[in-house]
């Protein structure tokens, strides 16, 4: 495929972007990408390579420009969740729904993405090539390729829920720049690449239990809100229950703030998350604790769900979700779901709670809704969080104490703005006229260096 622009200089035009928005006014904003790494054009031609560029996949979506930061960032304050406080105003377009193509976090997470997505097409293109050995066996191969294929799923089904239709790379190239002159494919066409890709790690991945690797059960849980997103309730019913009744392996802690406090990783609770340590960083506490805690407080809880979330009678025990600073005499909520500020907390992509309120959501949106078996679902989470039952009785009032339990339950998790456009709530909700604004825009960068990818509808100026 011919090149436009060679990637130095695609990539050149992406850094540049970003200083002139002020991301990367700190250092540690700099540091986008673990050391430990690999390229794209990584060698695979034994064991070693092999597993070294599954690692590298997940090495990518750890990234400060995937899900070790930005990428959490564009959701959550897309919503009225979370609110950007820091000296760059211009991210706060995303909160007013009034954000341009040139923004330069938009760019990040897009070549974020796809690089992603290019590390996974090259261990699915290269590894089953590999030969099996006494120590590589044939079920050890399987598993990085079916690995491959669940990250290619998740990192398409990110794209899509963010920008709608987007060109579709299922064969490696020299770099993840090098995708010029591919139309963008539709949303359902988006989706139905999902689905097989999820279908096919399905088939690959054995049914064991890694709350940090994928495997069957992973799959099952992002089938889960596969189906909820295509509004497939018996489907979206199906998976979430395979994953909740594996209860030997799946539970939820006594208190809420199990999953996370006092340096917990990898609980009962946690079907995937991302591992950070020392040498390869989360920067998501850096960015949301006060200074006096050893970061910059640039995002900090919107007004409205500091005082949702420190009511005790509304949100029970997730209150733990904040922590009050004094700043200049006047008590200020910053968030307290990321606070490890050596960079170790975990990224949080999949946890039991979202299965069973996924589940819940689904018996409530069936043709013949299971009133019942909803709010039971929905309380096994209030109760959690030492909340009463919900007195939900119709179809309508127990879907918005399903929307709002999530809204509480996953506060600071980048679920809400996803949520409130899938079920068509975005526009009510947060004020937003047009309903162009429910997609964001294509990067501009992307689209100067690719005819091809074309704008999303009212954002072509």
């Amino acid at each position: 495929m011919k090149k436009i622009i060679s990637f130095r200089f695609q990539y050149a035009i992406l850094v540049a972007a970003l200083l002139l928005t002020g991301l990367t006014s700190c250092e540690k904003f700099l540091e986008v990408e673990p050391r430990t790494s690999t390229s794209d054009q990584v060698t695979i031609v034994d064991e070693n390579s092999a597993q070294t560029a599954v690692r590298g996949i997940y090495n990518q979506l750890q990234s400060g420009s995937y899900y070790g930061f930005t990428f959490p960032l564009i959701g959550n304050i897309s919503a009225d969740n979370v609110q950007y406080t820091g000296s760059q105003a211009v991210n706060r377009t995303l909160t007013t729904h009034t954000a341009r193509a040139d923004l330069g976090p938009l760019a990040t997470v897009w070549q974020a993405i796809y690089n992603t997505i290019n590390r996974a097409n090259n261990v699915i293109a290269k590894v089953p090539e590999v030969p099996v050995t006494t120590s590589f066996t044939e079920e050890a191969r399987s598993r990085l390729v079916g690995e491959a294929y669940f990250l290619r799923a998740l990192a398409y089904f990110d794209l899509v829920r963010t920008w709608g239709g987007v060109q579709l790379i299922l064969e490696p190239t020299a770099s993840a720049g090098d995708i010029t002159g591919v139309p963008r494919s539709s949303v359902q066409e988006t989706y139905a690449q999902i689905f097989a890709d999820l279908q096919t790690a399905e088939s690959l991945l054995s049914e064991t239990t890694n709350r940090i690797r994928a495997t069957r059960k992973t799959v099952f849980a992002l089938r889960a809100r596969y189906h909820l997103y295509q509004k497939e309730w018996p489907q979206a019913i199906e998976y979430a229950t395979r994953v909740i009744d594996d209860n030997q392996n799946y539970t939820l802690g006594n208190a809420y703030n199990s999953f996370f406090a006092d340096n917990a990783a990898n609980t009962n609770e946690s079907i995937f998350e991302l591992y950070y340590n020392l040498n390869v960083t989360n920067t998501q506490a850096y960015n949301w604790q006060h200074s006096s805690r050893g970061g910059i407080g640039w995002v900090r809880p919107s007004d409205e769900a500091a005082a949702l979330l420190s009511d005790e009678t509304i949100a029970g025990d997730r209150s733990s979700l904040l922590i009050s600073i004094p700043v200049s005499g006047v008590s200020v909520w910053y968030g307290n779901l990321y606070y490890r500020t050596n960079g170790t907390d975990p990224a949080y992509l999949i946890r039991l709670a979202e299965l069973y309120l996924i589940r819940a959501e689904a018996k409530a949106s069936l043709s013949s809704p299971d009133i019942p078996g909803a709010l039971q679902d929905l309380n096994i989470i209030r109760n959690r969080a030492n909340l009463p039952n919900a007195t939900a009785t119709t179809q309508a009032e127990v879907l918005l104490a399903i929307e709002d339990e999530n809204r509480l339950e996953f506060a600071f998790e980048n679920h809400r703005w996803f949520d409130l456009v899938r079920t068509g709530r975005a526009q009510e909700v947060l004020n937003i006229p047009d309903v162009g604004k429910l997609l964001l825009p294509i990067p501009y960068s992307q689209i100067l260096v690719d005819p091809a990818l074309k704008q999303n509808p009212g954002y072509e100026d």
